[in-house]
């Protein structure tokens, strides 16, 4: 059984763990700045060297937790994290050094011990890195450990919603009453049409190769799913009369990855509430690529009878997830609905 079995997840990930955890930490930084001048002062003087001693041991500390560790160390950026922690000490030490000798020479206990005392003497500096390396080092083991563990947790929920969907997203791929409404029209088009019948089966050909191909795969261009989505849209063009699609791109949408079928479901549940056949109706798609960020809109008509929701399926909450475990915070999702239309908006930070 591995560790992660052992262990309440519960208790790792939840917010307040993180209170218990500071909480720990600034009574251990406490208890080593008590223990570095409970000794040698007196008085008000005391008191001073406690505040000073107690900010020298918080500086790197903390922000080794919350600067050098997300911003360095989690990103592989070993090298530039222990240069940066060493410098970060070492400037703590040189700013703790003629504060505490100035105080010791104007409050501190006279023994023969420390006379002669110098802040600077090498046992004094390598009693301070010994001390403070230990205290940074343990915080650093803890996020570790904490990030790990919302890692696992993610990877573990994503490989979970991926086996649970796989088999009810090819059975939503390959729709049996989507194919025999395109093979019975090119059936019809074979007569009547004989080029259009031929394009509508290429197309369909299309679409089912990026189905079952490509959105295997872990990334794929956004131009290839755009052009999936256009030949979607293009057999629902040819299913119904009273019906236009657009779709707008701006900015290198060439060279941008996604995960593959990210924007289908939204240009779906807007093509399955919006089955007007006697009215016009449209879905106008949206896409831009600007400073590292994907805007992405989907805009439909709602038909004038309104349909009647039906229940099952991924829904909207399902699609959220899969994006929250995607892109973490990375992303934004809005909604926005009146009585004639209905709008999403999504952005991907890239």
């Amino acid at each position: 059984m591995s560790i992660k079995n052992h262990l309440n997840p519960h208790i790792q990930l939840n917010p307040n763990f993180n209170q218990i955890r500071n909480i720990t930490t600034f009574l251990v930084i406490a208890f080593f700045a008590f223990q570095n001048v409970y000794e040698y002062f007196t008085g008000i003087g005391w008191f001073y060297a406690y505040l000073t001693s107690l900010s020298m041991f918080m500086l790197p500390t903390y922000i080794n937790q919350f600067i050098l560790i997300p911003r360095l160390l989690v990103k592989n950026k070993l090298s530039f994290y222990i240069v940066a922690l060493f410098l970060v000490i070492i400037i703590g030490l040189l700013m703790y050094a003629p504060a505490v000798q100035y105080l010791y020479q104007k409050y501190g206990v006279v023994t023969e011990i420390f006379v002669n005392e110098n802040a600077y003497s090498f046992p004094n500096v390598l009693y301070a890195i010994v001390i403070i390396g230990m205290i940074t080092m343990g915080t650093t083991s803890i996020e570790l450990f904490r990030r790990w563990m919302i890692y696992d947790r993610q990877i573990t929920e994503l490989e979970k919603t991926s086996m649970q969907s796989e088999l009810q997203q090819l059975k939503n791929q390959i729709n049996p009453h989507f194919l025999f409404n395109m093979l019975n029209n090119a059936n019809i088009l074979v007569k009547e049409d004989p080029d259009e019948a031929s394009r509508l089966l290429t197309k369909l050909d299309d679409m089912l190769r990026y189905q079952l191909n490509d959105s295997a795969r872990q990334e794929v261009f956004l131009s290839a799913d755009i052009h999936f989505l256009t030949g979607f849209l293009e057999l629902e063009k040819i299913r119904r009369d009273h019906f236009k699609y657009l779709i707008s791109k701006e900015g290198d949408v060439n060279n941008v990855k996604i995960p593959p079928l990210l924007f289908i479901p939204f240009v779906e549940n807007a093509i399955k509430h919006n089955p007007d056949s006697e009215n016009l109706s449209y879905i106008y798609l949206y896409f831009r690529v600007e400073h590292d960020e994907l805007t992405f809109t989907c805009e439909n008509s709602k038909p004038l009878v309104p349909v009647k929701k039906e229940t099952g399926g991924l829904g909207l909450l399902n699609v959220q997830r899969r994006l929250e475990l995607l892109y973490g915070k990375d992303y934004s999702l809005r909604i926005e609905e009146t009585e004639t239309q209905y709008k999403v908006h999504l952005q991907l930070k890239l």
